[in-house]
């Protein structure tokens, strides 16, 4: 969890970036500014530090007790876990271990061994002048807006031809657009076939095949930072999940069901390990609305992991709830939708040379016109999907959203303005 917060001060830094560039287009001029990335590493690190010990005290003031180690599940009758040779059971145990960025073996790509995963972006010293990000999730996206928006020549390596394309069409097609602006090279339809080092640095070596075009392999010289997201994968490995004879899928994540109880009983199972809406707060939700199940005797508490709200730390950054317009057809019918799409140039850049676009989505379904889906990316979004969430959450109507009054001069007022 504690990631999320190093991620999002370097989002936050970014911004700062982004806003100096604009300081000149607003009269301030002056100043020779300069970024230290070791400095704010040093800061960050001890912000992380003091959440750690905060977390620590909240759990010793409950008399919980914190044991340290790596836990492996035994194949005694009772689930048992063995932990630095002592062995614990109980009525009810909980496995929250996570999940963690995917990597390839220096066999399936030689060399990927010289890159980093996310969590190795934390870790680094300094600011890489030349950085190389190969995945098109959500996770690519903020690295390599943060990278760029800091001063690195930030390319992405994505195997189609848009990034986040699990997410509405206008988000993916529109946050490729805003990384292109942003001077991020895309290496569309392209896969990393090796990596070497070299004395400027480590070389890429790319394989790029488009539709009805011909292979064509190229290098990317001089890296000092290669860094992978390609996914996430469970922390399951050396559970001994075998010995309690689990159900897991293909990719290892833990199969539950709606209440979070695993294939054995008493043994129940929340958050990324599970696979399923991969969020800190819908883990922490699941884990509350279990704990409420097992200790309160609330028989039918469980998450509802529909309109879930979610938020890309993009540049600038997204905010979605519902169902993309895709879904949403699949579910209610084409002919039963209606969408209402706007684009535009957020009142804060009629002063800046740089520019960002704003767009906004309404999917709707049905005669009543429900809002089934809410898409966004533009300034601002991120802090203003929550309030929106909360009415997708409750069913509100397209007729809802117009009856409200616009907040004038916004960008929110779009979304009940939308005609």
């Amino acid at each position: 969890m504690l990631d999320v917060y190093q991620k999002k001060i370097m989002w936050n830094t970014a911004v700062h970036a982004e806003y100096i560039h604009d300081h000149g287009d607003y009269g301030f001029h002056g100043g020779n500014l300069k970024f230290s990335w070791r400095l704010l590493k040093e800061k960050r690190d001890a912000y992380v530090r003091r959440l750690n010990d905060i977390y620590q005290n909240n759990l010793d003031k409950a008399q919980i007790q914190t044991i340290s180690g790596h836990a492996v599940f035994t194949s005694d009758p009772e689930p048992t876990v063995e932990v630095n040779g002592s062995k614990y059971t109980a009525p009810h145990i909980l496995i929250a271990t996570g999940g963690r960025p995917s990597m390839p073996s220096d066999e399936e790509v030689p060399g990927a061994s010289l890159g980093i995963n996310s969590d190795g972006f934390f870790e680094l010293e300094h600011l890489p002048k030349r950085s190389v990000i190969v995945g098109a999730g959500y996770i690519a996206v903020e690295m390599a807006g943060i990278l760029s928006a800091l001063g690195s020549k930030a390319s992405m390596i994505i195997r189609q031809d848009k990034v986040l394309r699990n997410f509405d069409s206008l988000i993916s097609e529109n946050c490729t657009q805003e990384l292109e602006k942003a001077g991020i090279e895309l290496c569309k339809n392209s896969q990393v076939k090796s990596i070497r080092k070299t004395d400027s640095g480590l070389e890429v070596t790319v394989v790029t095949k488009a539709p009805d075009e011909e292979e064509k392999i190229s290098t990317i010289q001089g890296v000092d930072c290669l860094l992978w997201a390609i996914g996430r994968e469970p922390n399951t490995e050396g559970l001994n999940l075998d010995a309690l004879g689990l159900k897991q899928d293909e990719r290892g994540h833990i199969v539950v069901d709606e209440f979070q109880n695993t294939s054995r009983k008493g043994i129940y199972a929340v958050g990324d390990v599970c696979g399923k809406a991969l969020l800190t707060p819908v883990a922490i939700a699941a884990g509350r609305k279990l704990a409420h199940r097992i200790f309160e005797g609330k028989k039918d508490s469980k998450l509802d992991y529909s309109n879930i709200p979610t938020v890309v730390f993009s540049h600038p950054p997204v905010g979605t709830v519902g169902l993309t317009e895709e879904e949403a057809g699949t579910t209610y019918g084409k002919e039963n939708l209606k969408t209402y799409t706007t684009s535009f140039t957020p009142m804060y850049h009629a002063m800046t040379t740089r520019k960002t676009q704003c767009v906004m989505k309404l999917v709707c379904a049905g005669k009543e016109e429900k809002v089934v889906g809410l898409h966004m990316q533009g300034l601002g979004c991120d802090e203003m999907l929550q309030g929106f969430a909360v009415a997708v959450k409750m069913g509100a109507t397209k007729a809802d959203f117009d009856n409200t009054i616009a907040i004038h001069p916004t960008s929110s007022e779009e979304l009940v303005t939308l005609r």
